[in-house]
């Protein structure tokens, strides 16, 4: 009866003869009415034939038979059922719309009698009360209020319209907004094609019409369409026939329902109700469930979604549909639990983390008196899967079952009660609990059938997102019961996904199914979701940046420079102006002075000097001679000198006499941690290497061969456990990072060089400048502002400037003019705020600004991008795409390549590699991996940075791994607020910290460093309201500290930990106050329920 079949055998398996979930909740229904016992869904699962549960049914089980549902008294005011409930009170908060519509289209042709289908469909409003259900209030409590049978008028308007006009009708109708407490909650129109002559009237043969039936899901749902057309089917024939339908009357009406659900669950506050029992169920089952997917979505999620959505289809061959049901057969689960696996598997490796609730329906009749009526009875539960510790699919399978049977057996209490009692951060801008529904449906769609009349699909509904995605399949079956194939389409939030992304989530989907059903005991982690095509683009076209780079060193090079051009000039400082060879002759003397002093390859020399020429002789004969320079800057701490010298053990020491008085005689300098340093510029040593050869060096001067692989330099960058660490660069990375095509240019370059050797910026304004013949102008060392860059602009003719990302900003925002007459401003090092770049193209149209990114490990940067047009500048800026000879690897825990749109963290391989860290062979180990898409021997550096392809195959950044936090349970990226902020025209300068030891005290603070100009009073508000508008709640700072500057350090970064610290709780209450009565009562309302002192209008009820 239940499964539809002639006969069934005692030990036919219910699942082989084509059960599935929703079967079974109806079989245990039916065994209800018809044996009068209690049986769990479970029971079928676990003894699925007719012979193994009437076994088990004849042991006493001890549970109570429950109530059926039956017609009976009513009160005078009928409550709404729990899930009316909810609507009503979406109803009531968002105000009319049609979010929550429900349309149906069919197409029909022949000989159709309108004035009977009218009357039909009067007819079946009759017979169902929901379809005739206003919703009042008293005291703020809803109620049903049902309009009497011969009281109901239903109008079925004729609209004559053409194929153009059509679309633009249809979709006036299906979004019309039911006023729920005014008028039912259906609509109908009938459609007529142009070509009808009016002569005809309302009977036409040969003619297509549409019929367009709207409803609020208030009173109908996806199951009632079967009992809906099946009722105007029977009384559209009836009424052609001159007569009233003669139906069974209904057992039960929807309020009648709704007093029995009330019955069943009785009270939460009774530790012995059915309520109170399965509340508990779920408290346990969904506590510490994320409360937000991260999916791999386009945009931001707006502070009120809109709504708007967009389909694409999904389609399953029969042979695969074919191998799923056998699948599902050997796991002993249903095809919705293996679509449900995939799903979990799928978003989990697109990011979303280990712990995936996603939403299914159920159709909530779970009595038999229900399955004809129609009404509201769907409910929604929530499936948690754990898809952590690397399971393989079929353990996933197993996972999703054990769930699956919990939530069908606690699938009583109503979705919305759940939300109320779990009571989650509500938020209008997600679903609550769960962001991804799953429906898959195994009953033929219902159609209906009218005497004359061929009907078929219409024009589908326009597409609704009431969640983020939406995947809905119907299974297909032939004539003889064989899979067919499923169909069926993902509903996506426009606010949030391009189709093309959509698209492609489809399709990895239906890819990771064809992997599963092949291998079902392959781990999950170990699914390749990319098919051939995609994992070549990103991991060889968007990499395929191979170009001839000379196999030398950097003094082979700069040495066949000066050859070639020595008058031209090199370096040009406070008036000075040094050739390339005098540069040439004075590096060769220094250098036969240090290999005098045991300076050699592998040797390591500390140079510890201001900018100035003599620096720059110091660091390229320290590279004559074999050595590597470590850069040491005078003005550290004595203990991070003393830190530096310790580990690099430097053979020798480099210093001008200036650094020499500045760091003192005392000792307390770190000196006593290498050898006595040797002051360049005092007579003796002038003397001394004054009497050395000017000629070029011989190999055989050195101390040993001097090869590309041998170390350039060792620069020391800060290191998480507060230890300096030293990252060595060889002088092929130096090489292959000059001889990169996007630094030049067909005009002579002036670059200016103002950032100290000891940070890694200075690389790229020496090393590549002199490298390449051009020339380089040395700033002043002290402050650098907008007055001295426009002034020796203005003196040097300079072509190149490179800043850091915070003085950039600072320039940028104080006179953005000051950029007048570069041809290229590089910037990087953090991110860069969009709203300064737009700043410089605005004030200096012609000028590109070329964002960059790169780790010290990866010889200053691994990606670039120019910009030149202001019109094509994002709030969030790209970091560009790989520099020549370098590969980026976007990758999972497992090193996998992750998708387009998907984070994950950023590895560097080819060109530009560091050597690794002195002295600490396990930290190298731990960050320079081998790289498994390269020969054999390539390794790639693990950068720590959290990035995305995009579809142009460009990287954007998303933050760091370890500044990841969480906030309210939520994953949080700082970097993605500090980029929303640093959007806002009023901003100069953002950062964002979390505060706060135990996970419930955990607090955003911002740190904003105004725009010029701007008032700092009322600017913390209205970043607030920007961030609100753009991002969650959970990601909306608590607090917004307006600063003059933020502080940065000797690198130009921002030092957070000179940040002050916030006051959480001066800024309760203290936003913008009421303007009139109503909002000063208000205020006044939500300060008494939350029990604080003050409330300001903007101040959120749930923040």
């Amino acid at each position: 009866q239940v499964l539809g079949v002639e006969r069934v055998g005692v030990d036919d398996d219910f699942f082989a003869l084509g059960g599935h979930s929703l079967l079974a909740m109806r079989l245990v229904s039916r065994i209800r009415a018809v044996l009068g016992v209690e049986l769990p869904v479970r029971a079928v699962f676990e003894t699925p034939t007719a012979g193994e549960l009437a076994r088990r049914l004849g042991k006493p089980s001890g549970a109570a038979v429950r109530a059926t549902v039956v017609a009976g008294a009513r009160p005078e005011m009928v409550p709404l059922s729990f899930a009316q409930r909810r609507l009503w009170f979406l109803d009531r908060l968002q105000g009319p719309n049609s979010t929550y519509n429900i349309s149906l289209s069919p197409r029909l042709s022949g000989r159709l009698d309108v004035a009977a289908l009218r009357a039909a469909l009067g007819d079946v409003v009759a017979r169902h009360e929901s379809l005739r259900t206003c919703f009042s209030q008293v005291d703020g409590e809803p109620y049903q209020r049902i309009t009497p049978a011969d009281e109901v008028v239903v109008d079925l308007p004729l609209t004559t319209v053409t194929a153009e006009e059509l679309p633009t009708r249809m979709e006036r109708l299906v979004h019309h907004a039911f006023d729920l407490a005014a008028e039912l909650p259906i609509r109908a129109e009938l459609f007529a094609t142009v070509s009808q002559s009016p002569a005809q009237g309302e009977n036409a043969d040969g003619d297509e019409w549409i019929l367009c039936l709207v409803m609020h899901h208030i009173a109908v749902d996806g199951w009632s369409m079967g009992p809906l057309w099946r009722d105007l089917s029977v009384a559209y024939a009836a009424r052609c026939a001159g007569c009233a339908p003669e139906w069974e009357p209904l057992p039960v009406q929807y309020a009648d329902y709704t007093l029995w659900q009330r019955e069943l669950l009785g009270d939460a506050g009774d530790p012995d109700s059915a309520m109170a029992g399965q509340v508990a169920y779920w408290k346990a089952e969904l506590q510490g469930a994320p409360e937000e997917l991260v999916l791999p979505v386009d945009r931001h999620r707006p502070r009120v979604p809109s709504h708007r959505g967009g389909t694409v289809p999904l389609d399953v061959s029969a042979e695969l549909h074919e191998r799923l049901a056998g699948l599902a057969r050997e796991q002993g689960v249903t095809m919705f639990m293996v679509w449900h696996a995939a799903m979990a598997v799928l978003l989990s490796r697109l990011g979303a983390g280990q712990d995936i609730p996603i939403g299914s329906p159920v159709a909530g009749r779970t009595d038999d008196a229900l399955e004809d009526l129609v009404g509201f009875f769907v409910n929604t539960l929530v499936v948690r899967t754990d898809v952590s510790g690397d399971p393989s699919f079929a353990e996933v399978l197993g996972r999703v079952r054990r769930a699956a049977l919990g939530a069908f057996e606690h699938q009583e209490v109503p979705f919305e009660r759940l939300v109320e009692e779990l009571a989650p951060f509500r938020s209008m801008a997600r679903h609550p609990l769960f962001q991804v529904m799953l429906e898959v449906q195994n009953v033929p769609e219902a159609t209906v059938d009218l005497p004359g009349v061929e009907a078929e699909a219409g024009p589908g509904d326009l597409p609704v997102a009431k969640f983020d995605l939406q995947v809905d399949v119907v299974e297909r079956f032939d004539g003889q019961g064989r899979p067919a194939g499923l169909v069926g389409e993902i509903v996506y939030a426009s606010d949030l996904f391009d189709e093309v992304t959509v698209r492609a989530l489809g399709a990895r989907l239906v890819r990771l199914l064809e992997v599963v059903v092949a291998d079902p005991d392959r781990p999950v982690r170990g699914i390749d979701l990319l098919d051939a095509a995609e994992r070549w683009r990103i991991v060889a076209e968007w990499n395929d940046t191979d170009r001839a780079v000379p196999v030398a060193t950097v003094p082979e090079l700069f040495g066949a420079r000066a050859r070639r051009t020595p008058g031209a000039v090199a370096v040009v400082w406070d008036g000075q102006q040094v050739s390339y060879g005098e540069l040439e002759v004075a590096s060769n003397r220094l250098a036969r002075y240090l290999i005098g002093l045991g300076v050699g390859p592998e040797s390591l020399v500390a140079v510890v000097m201001d900018r100035s020429v003599e620096l720059v002789v110091a660091l390229l004969a320290v590279l004559k001679a074999g050595g590597a320079y470590v850069p040491v800057d005078p003005e550290y701490p004595a203990a991070r000198i003393a830190g530096t010298l310790a580990d690099a053990a430097p053979v020798a020491v480099l210093t001008a006499a200036a650094m020499r008085d500045r760091l003192g005689e005392d000792g307390a300098s770190g000196w006593e941690c290498a050898p006595e340093p040797i002051v360049v510029d005092e007579p003796s040593v002038r003397e001394a290497v004054s009497g050395q050869d000017a000629g070029p060096l011989a190999p055989d001067e050195l101390a040993g061969p001097l090869t590309p692989d041998h170390p350039a330099y060792a620069i020391y960058t800060s290191g998480s456990t507060g230890t300096p660490k030293g990252v060595v660069i060889t002088h092929r990375d130096v090489v292959d990072f000059a001889a990169d095509q996007g630094w030049k240019t067909p005009e002579p370059q002036r670059v200016l060089m103002r950032s100290p050797h000891t940070f890694d910026a200075s690389v790229y304004e020496l090393w590549v400048t002199l490298l390449g013949g051009e020339q380089v102008v040395l700033a002043p060392t002290g402050r650098f502002d907008a007055e001295l860059l426009r002034s020796l602009i203005a003196e040097h003719s300079l072509t190149h400037v490179h800043l850091t990302a915070g003085l950039f900003r600072v320039i940028a925002e104080e006179d953005p003019t000051a950029f007048d007459g570069v041809t290229e401003v590089s910037t990087g090092g953090d991110v860069v705020p969009a709203g300064a770049v737009r700043r410089v193209l605005r004030a200096v149209p012609g000028t590109t600004v070329r964002n960059t990114y790169g780790p010290t490990e990866a010889t200053l940067i691994a990606t670039q991008i120019p910009l030149t047009d202001v019109e094509q500048i994002a709030d969030t800026l790209p970091i560009g795409r790989p520099l020549d000879n370098t590969r980026l690897y976007v990758l999972d825990e497992r090193l996998a390549p992750v998708p387009v749109g998907v984070a994950g963290e950023l590895y560097v391989a080819g060109a530009g590699l560091a050597r690794g860290y002195v002295n600490r062979p396990g930290l190298t180990a731990d960050r320079f991996v081998a790289c498994p898409f390269e020969v054999a021997g390539a390794r790639m550096y693990r950068t720590g940075d959290v990035v995305r392809w995009n579809r142009a195959g460009v990287l954007e950044f998303v933050g760091r791994a370890d500044d990841q936090v969480k906030i309210r349970g939520f994953r949080v990226e700082p970097g993605e607020i500090e980029a929303v902020l640093a959007g806002h025209e009023d901003v100069a300068q953002a950062v964002v910290v979390a505060h706060g030891e135990g996970a419930a005290d955990k607090r955003l603070a911002a740190y904003v460093a105004p725009a010029p100009g701007v008032a700092d009073e009322s600017l913390a508000g209205a970043l607030q309201g920007h961030v609100a508008d753009r991002l969650p709640e959970h990601m909306v700072p608590s607090t917004v500290m307006v600063l003059e500057r933020l502080p940065l350090t000797t690198n130009g970064k921002v030092d957070r930990a000179a940040l002050p610290e916030p006051d959480f709780a001066a800024v309760a209450g203290t936003g913008r106050g009421p303007s009139d009565l109503r909002e000063e009562l208000l205020c006044g309302v939500f300060a008494q329920v939350l029990g604080v002192e003050r409330v300001g209008v903007d101040d959120d009820f749930f923040a």
